[in-house]
C-alpha cells in the first residue's frame, strides 16, 4: 500500500454494508477516496441469497401470494444486481459512463475512477469534498438555489432513464452530497439499471399519464408494459389505477411523489395478475429516492411539473439518438435482409396460389370480443397519432 499512497487514513470516513471508504493521497499528491470491500462479504452474500432462494421457491410453489409476485424471479434480479455491485471494476465503469452522461449538466459531479489503483475489491477515485444533503443546516440552504439544483438533478435522471437507457439506480439522500461550490455530487454508483428503447417509450408515456393524473391512460400503458395472465380483470385494474393516479389532482406539491405512484401501479399490476418487468420496480425505487432528494433540496419542488416540462426535450433527444449513424446502419441492414428474402417469399406465395394450396383461416369471435378489440385498436391509433405529432414537433424544434 505504501507504494501506491503517500498517506492513507486507517479510520474510514464512511461505511456501508459492502465496504468502507478511506481518505488517502497518491504519490503525485492527489487526494483520493479508496473504497475497500469488507472481508468475506461476497461469500456471506452468496450464502444469504441461497437461503432467500429456498424461501422464495417455497412461496412461489405453495402460496397464491408467491405465484402472484414471483419472488424467485425478483430474487434472481437482485442476485445479478448485487453480484455486479460486488465487483468494483464494474462500479468504476459505471462512474465513467455516468460522468460522460452528465457532461452537459454543469451543477452535477461524479468522481472519476483511477483504474491503475483499482481492483475487483478496491476502488480508488478522485476525492470530492462536500456534506450530505441531509446534514445541511437551514443557514446553508440559503446560500444556493435548491430549486435549480433539484430541477437539474431530476432532468439528468430523466435523461439517463428515458434517453440513455443506463441510470444510477440508488440516488438515496445518503449518496448525494453538496460540494463547497454548491454542486451536487453523486456517490456510490454500484447499483445501476438498464432499460431497452421500446420500454423507454412506454415508460415516458406512463410517467406523463401519472404526472397529468390520467388514470385510464396509465392503466392501458401498464397493461402494455406487462404481461396479463388469464385471470386478469381489466375493468377492475383500470378502476384501481384510475383511483391511485387520480390522487395527483388533489395532492399538494409536498405530497406529490412520482416514485411512490409508480411503485403503487407496479404493486397493483402484480395483484391484478399482470407480470411486470423488474425494470419498472427499479424505476419506481429510483424515482422515490429522487423525490426525497428533491424535497430535501427544495421543499416546493414538483417532480410532475418537471416531467411535463422536460417531455418535449426528452423526445427530441430520443429522435436524435434514433438518427445516429449506428441505428441508421442497423436499419439499412434490416432493409437489405428484407430485399434479399422478398423474392423467395413471393415465389413460395405464388406457387401455393397456383397449386391451390393457399389457405385462409378465419376464427369466429363473438360481438363483445370484437368491440373490445376495436376499442384497443382505436386507442393505439390515437396514441400513435399523438406520438407522431410529438416527433414532428421535436423535429421542427431541432431545425430552429
Amino acid at each position: 500500500m505504501s507504494k501506491a499512497f503517500s498517506d492513507f487514513e486507517s479510520k474510514p470516513m464512511a461505511s456501508a454494508s459492502l465496504g468502507q471508504v478511506h481518505l488517502a493521497r497518491l504519490r503525485d499528491g492527489r487526494p483520493v477516496a479508496v473504497k475497500v470491500q469488507r472481508p468475506n462479504i461476497r461469500e456471506q452474500m452468496v450464502e444469504d441469497l441461497d437461503a432467500l432462494g429456498d424461501i422464495a421457491e417455497f412461496l412461489d410453489n405453495h402460496t397464491e401470494f408467491g405465484q402472484r409476485y414471483e419472488f424467485t424471479r425478483m430474487l434472481e434480479e437482485l442476485r445479478k444486481s448485487l453480484m455486479r455491485e460486488l465487483d468494483y471494476r464494474q462500479e468504476a465503469h459505471n462512474l465513467t459512463a455516468i460522468r460522460e452522461q452528465l457532461k452537459d449538466f454543469p451543477h452535477l459531479v461524479v468522481p472519476a475512477p483511477i483504474s491503475d489503483y483499482s481492483t475487483s475489491r478496491v476502488l480508488t477515485m478522485e476525492y470530492v469534498p462536500g456534506i450530505k444533503i441531509t446534514e445541511m443546516t437551514p443557514l446553508a440552504r440559503m446560500e444556493f438555489d435548491g430549486e435549480m439544483l433539484a430541477e437539474e438533478l431530476f432532468r439528468a435522471y430523466l435523461n439517463q432513464i428515458l434517453v440513455e437507457g443506463f441510470f444510477h439506480a440508488d440516488p438515496h439522500p445518503g449518496n448525494v452530497f453538496l460540494t463547497p461550490d454548491h454542486r451536487i455530487a453523486l456517490l456510490d454508483l454500484g447499483m445501476v439499471g438498464r432499460i431497452m428503447p421500446r420500454l423507454q417509450e412506454d415508460l415516458l408515456q406512463l410517467l406523463l399519464a401519472i404526472s397529468e393524473g390520467h388514470g385510464e391512460d396509465a392503466s392501458q400503458i401498464a397493461i402494455k408494459i406487462g404481461q396479463p395472465r388469464r385471470e386478469f380483470d381489466q375493468t377492475e385494474f383500470s378502476r384501481r389505477i384510475s383511483e391511485i393516479v387520480g390522487q395527483q389532482k388533489t395532492a399538494t406539491v409536498e405530497q406529490m411523489q412520482v416514485g411512490r405512484l409508480v411503485l403503487e401501479v407496479t404493486r397493483c399490476a402484480a395483484e391484478s395478475q399482470i407480470r411486470v418487468p423488474p425494470e419498472l420496480t427499479m424505476l419506481g425505487k429510483t424515482l422515490l429516492n429522487l423525490d426525497q432528494v428533491g424535497r430535501t433540496l427544495a421543499p416546493q419542488f414538483d417532480p410532475n411539473a418537471s416531467i411535463r416540462h422536460n417531455a418535449a426535450e426528452i423526445l427530441r433527444q430520443r429522435v436524435i439518438k434514433t438518427l445516429s449513424p449506428g441505428n441508421l446502419f442497423s436499419g439499412i441492414l434490416e432493409a437489405k435482409d428484407l430485399v434479399q428474402q422478398l423474392p423467395a417469399r413471393l415465389n413460395r406465395f405464388f406457387d401455393a396460389l397456383a397449386n391451390n394450396e393457399f389457405k385462409v383461416t378465419v376464427d369466429a369471435i363473438d360481438e363483445k370480443t370484437l368491440i373490445v378489440g376495436f376499442q384497443k385498436i382505436a386507442n393505439r391509433i390515437t396514441v400513435g397519432l399523438i406520438i407522431a405529432a410529438l416527433i414532428v414537433g421535436a423535429a421542427l424544434l431541432m431545425r430552429v
